[in-house]
């Protein structure tokens, strides 16, 4: 019976816990010289086809601008990279399956099962972000972050996550940065 009493405990820690991953995947052009980037610009028409309001975009840029700037880069209008960002979105659902007994025999109340479905739903967003060679017009990094997304509510909250995802993403930029 105390058993019962912890499951909520640990469905709301696997919540909260998946809430504040990001899954991140990179890629990169193993020829480029990332020594030689030191300037950035945003790639408008990039930007623009970006599936996603204009305020949540500018609250991105925001983010790439303020990472990118702590690794050194400067914003230029005739840069070395152009940065692009493409999203998607997708709803999650997650299905727990809670099927359970409890009947060892030896006292009476704990006799019989438990059976349910917890369902949760939620919004997972991708963000790409692109980084484009300004003078092949190649693409040289990517890098993908997957999280859940904060939709509604406080928009501070949403503002943290946004940076937080960016931030994650950008952590892996220059090739190595992470070893």
């Amino acid at each position: 019976m105390k058993a019962l009493k912890f499951i909520p405990l640990l469905l709301l820690f696997v919540v909260i816990s998946s809430c504040s991953s990001v899954r991140v995947a990179t890629d990169y052009d193993r020829k480029a010289d990332f020594n030689s980037y030191n300037s950035f610009a945003f790639y408008k028409p990039g930007i623009d086809k970006a599936e996603i309001n204009d305020l949540d975009k500018k609250r991105i840029l925001r983010a790439i601008d303020a990472e990118l700037s702590a690794k050194g880069l400067n914003k230029n209008e005739s840069p070395d990279l152009l940065i692009s960002i493409f999203t998607k979105e997708r709803e999650r659902v997650d299905v727990y399956n809670n099927n359970f007994g409890y009947g060892w025999g030896w006292r009476p109340w704990y006799y019989g099962n438990y059976y349910g479905n917890t369902v949760s739903r939620s919004t997972e967003g991708s963000l790409y972000i692109d980084f484009i060679d300004a003078k092949t017009n190649e693409l040289v990094w990517q890098g993908i972050g997957s999280a859940r997304l904060i939709t509604s509510g406080d928009i501070d909250d949403k503002e943290k996550r946004i940076r937080e995802i960016v931030k994650e993403i950008l952590a892996e930029y220059p090739p190595g940065a992470m070893k």
